[in-house]
């Protein structure tokens, strides 16, 4: 069972007793993109829910952090153009870098 892959830790805010895997598929995928501690919750979220719909959830997730774009986009093998979070940072102008 997926939950008993992950770690509680990267679900601090919600009750993760609680959490229905199927419902919140979403929620899931971007918090272990976004916040996972090991390999390990990478690898179980792709077991899960299969390799395509991580890329599709992945595709549209606002914000990832630039390597996590990066490593999705190859892994995945998708351009990061199709990523939204990537063409949301390119729209947005940085100051002072």
């Amino acid at each position: 069972m997926l939950k008993d892959q992950l770690d509680k830790k990267l679900f601090w805010d919600i009750d993760f007793n609680k959490l229905d895997v199927d419902k919140r598929k979403e929620y899931i995928i971007e918090r272990v993109l976004d916040r996972a501690i090991t390999w390990e919750h990478f690898k179980a979220i792709i077991q899960y829910y299969g390799k395509k719909e991580v890329a599709n959830v992945a595709k549209n997730i606002r914000y990832l952090d630039d390597k996590t774009i990066h490593f999705c986009s190859v892994y995945f093998d998708i351009p990061l153009n199709e990523f939204r979070c990537y063409t949301l940072k390119q729209s947005l102008p940085k100051h002072w870098n």
